[in-house]
């Protein structure tokens, strides 16, 4: 089959993987959406399809459940480490705003909710590295260290190694090396990571430290350094595997606009005991692969939710913790029911805000609401969810009138009301396209009172990638009231169109 690049065009950034037989499993990044640390699997590298969840929450807290002012925004779980190691899957990380590391295990990759262990402190982009019957940590950011774990990986062990192995180049380093991936190949000890240089091109590249022996002396080669042509923007960070046949891939992603960060897939071939990534020193568009297309289920959905229980399908995550009791399919059947128990200033404080992440080249969602049941300071809709945010849903007013209302984050941080219709109907339609192509990254806003006939309403957000939420462009539907919980709105039919489909509509076809 033929690999084309990106093989995901949406958020999949900190990608590790991992083989088991002939299939492929992946971890990567979604912070402080839960539930998260989600798993992927794939029988051709190329098509993924997510099979289950580290953990359905990392705490029950202020933090994860915003209350008292508090966040998880641009931190929670980041770059984790799969490994498979004595029957079990381990996968590890670092909650920066907990200032603890996470250790999960499970015999069942493909079950969500795993066991963990919890270590005090934080290990920067850390790597396992299993070697002799020990297991370690390798990590940070410039300076690099190696820490040994107890046998059964629940801490750290005592009098066990804890000592920095080298310190990578700081002089002309807008970053310097992190996002470890350790491997032991061959007689040599592999530490991938990557390193933004001021110098040169002055982009990420993949940088590769290596050594017979484990606690060094390392050499260092830079292996990677490509943008495809695309705003100097490199290609960097992710983790290499090989196939039963002996062949070796990459995958690793690049900052792409709004969108987020975006997987691609490398060939992987070894000289003089290095890997050498890419085809003369280049990503390819396209290649060849010796694999049979394997047929996923789609990372991103339409969902009637019309479901026998309350269980949302594996594309969906909260913003933060949800409220279990304030959401339900089943106490309406054919709906997602959301109510509200606290009050929120903005959808950045809104607990049951419901996302799934948007696709380039372009994207569109849509979703009927029923308006019954809101109240007075009510606010219900679809928003491009980012720190740099837009909405388009129903507010009403103390009065009780239902106003149909364009919102933009401005440029003082607050949630301002750009444009207003008032409406007297009882259900509505709202329509949100999210256009990537061409790095246009603009997201535009409608409503419709029949699901046909749509209007414009606002101006269009010009997206930006922003490290206050550090993740690509999520589509929220969201219900929060902003002065007496108690109230509830009713979603139904959300639908996901691709670029094909927006073309079609566009065209009237």
């Amino acid at each position: 089959m033929r690999a084309t690049n990106p093989i995901i065009w949406t958020d999949m950034p900190d990608p590790d993987i991992i083989r088991i037989g002939n299939t492929y499993y992946m971890v990567s990044t979604t912070m402080f959406l839960i539930p998260g640390g989600p798993v992927l699997r794939s029988k051709d590298l190329c098509s993924w399809e997510i099979v289950s969840y580290i953990f359905d929450t990392i705490e029950d807290n202020d933090i994860y459940n915003l209350k008292d002012g508090k966040n998880a925004y641009g931190k929670g779980q980041w770059a984790t480490s799969l490994k498979y190691y004595r029957g079990k899957f381990y996968a590890a990380f670092t909650c920066h705003d907990l200032q603890k590391t996470f250790i999960y295990y499970t015999d069942d990759i493909e079950k969500s909710g795993w066991d963990r262990f919890v270590l005090d402190g934080t290990y920067h982009d850390m790597s396992f590295l299993f070697d002799d019957g020990k297991a370690y940590f390798i990590y940070g950011n410039g300076n690099i260290r190696i820490v040994e774990l107890k046998d059964d990986l629940s801490g750290l062990k005592e009098g066990g190694v804890n000592r920095l192995l080298f310190s990578t180049p700081s002089e002309n380093m807008r970053l310097r090396c992190e996002g470890c991936r350790a491997y032991k190949l061959n007689g040599y000890y592999y530490l991938l990571f990557i390193e933004w240089p001021f110098d040169g091109y002055g982009r990420r590249r993949v940088v590769c430290y290596r050594s017979k022996e484990l606690l060094g002396s390392y050499e260092r080669k830079i292996l990677l350094d490509d943008d495809m042509g695309y705003r100097n923007q490199g290609v960097a960070q992710g983790a290499i595997i090989d196939t039963p046949e002996g062949e070796w891939y990459s995958i690793l992603f690049q900052d792409h606009g709004a969108v987020g960060r975006i997987p691609y897939l490398i060939p992987v071939s070894w000289e003089n005991d290095w890997p050498v990534f890419g085809i003369e020193g280049k990503v390819p568009e396209a290649f060849e692969i010796p694999f049979e297309p394997y047929n996923s289920e789609p990372l991103i959905i339409s969902d009637s939710f019309n479901h026998r229980e309350n269980k949302l399908a594996l594309q969906w995550q909260w913003n933060h913790n949800p409220i279990p009791e304030c959401w339900s399919f089943t106490e309406r059947p054919g709906f997602l029911r959301l109510r509200t128990n606290t009050t929120a200033s903005s959808i950045l404080t809104a607990r049951n805000t419901l996302t799934q992440r948007t696709s380039g080249p372009k994207c569109a969602f849509s979703v009927e609401l029923e308006t019954d049941g809101l109240k007075p300071g009510d606010n219900a809709g679809l928003a491009a969810l980012q720190g740099n945010y837009g909405m388009i849903g129903v507010k009403v007013d103390e009065n009780g009138e239902r106003i149909i209302t364009a919102y933009k984050r401005g440029s003082n941080c607050q949630q301002m009301e750009e444009e207003k219709v008032r409406y007297s109907g009882k259900h509505i339609f709202f329509k949100i396209i999210f256009d990537y192509e061409n790095d246009k990254d603009t997201a535009s806003f409608y409503f419709s009172e029949d699901g046909n006939l749509w209007h414009k309403i606002g101006s269009d957000l010009q997206m930006k990638y922003t490290l206050d939420l550090f993740i690509g462009y999520r589509i929220g539907i969201y219900y929060y009231s902003e002065t007496e919980a108690g109230g509830y709105a009713d979603f139904r039919n959300f639908v996901y169109y691709e670029a094909d489909d927006i073309e079609r509509q566009e065209a009237g076809v």
